[in-house]
């Protein structure tokens, strides 16, 4: 450590290989929340989650939604209102999450941003969200885009969701659903399977290894110092 002077050596942590790769592994499947960005009784973006779902149960995951409906904009109401309570508690649930939004405006939904909006970056001291694996979509009501799942994917870092690398853009989504909302097979179909499969891969491969994944050595030496401030109060004083 003497090469590295500005270096808090009790918050510095070398890499442990052992907690990257322990033993055992949990064996439960894996849980998938699923949000959409719409309320419309005909969602494109709802349809296209629950055709995830179906492909995640088919590799053996659990799924969950979350309806949209009757959630208050942020800041409209307190955190114990029922629905943002019952949104919270999926995502401290679930071990990954999809996010599917129509494009409006070139932006994913106000829908969409609202639910995302109210999962917060600390609860009690726990992030939520953090390590925890998420796949985005869009669809659209023209040709094929990508503004929404490149904002998802901001969004996603931001909140240290694991954004896998493949994502789905749902082109003329009208045209892609029959009259009971089930995706006709295409090539976007097949598109959504390869990000499904690879969502449940990442989940399995990272769910008992998240908290070493985001681990950061500048919030540990935060966390030191307030720490410190603390227990040496009284001298302070």
């Amino acid at each position: 450590m003497t090469n590295l002077p500005n270096i808090k050596p009790d918050c510095f942590h070398p890499v442990d290989a052992d907690a990257l790769f322990p033993a055992s592994r949990s064996s439960h499947k894996p849980r998938i929340l699923l949000l959409y960005g719409s309320l419309r009784e005909r969602s494109f973006s709802r349809f296209a989650a629950e055709e995830a779902a179906r492909i995640l149960n088919t590799f053996g995951a659990e799924t969950r939604f979350f309806d949209p409906h009757g959630l208050p904009m942020v800041d409209e109401s307190p955190a114990d209102h029922p629905k943002v309570a019952e949104l919270r508690d999926l995502v401290g649930w679930c071990e990954g999450m999809v996010w599917s939004s129509p494009e409006r405006h070139g932006a994913m939904s106000g829908v969409m941003k609202s639910q995302i909006d109210w999962i917060p970056l600390s609860l009690g001291g726990v992030r939520p969200t953090q390590g925890k694996t998420l796949a985005v979509m869009q669809v659209c009501g023209g040709s094929q885009s990508f503004n929404t799942v490149n904002q998802l994917r901001i969004l996603g870092r931001w909140m240290r969701l694991l954004t896998i690398p493949n994502q789905s853009s749902v082109a003329k989504a009208w045209d892609e659903f029959d009259a009971e909302g089930r995706m006709k097979p295409s090539a976007y179909y097949d598109r959504i399977v390869d990000v499904m499969e690879e969502l449940v891969r990442f989940t399995l491969l990272t769910r008992d290894i998240r908290d070493h994944l985001v681990d950061r050595y500048s919030e540990r030496v935060e966390s030191h110092e307030a720490l410190s401030k603390r227990v040496n109060q009284a001298k302070a004083v």
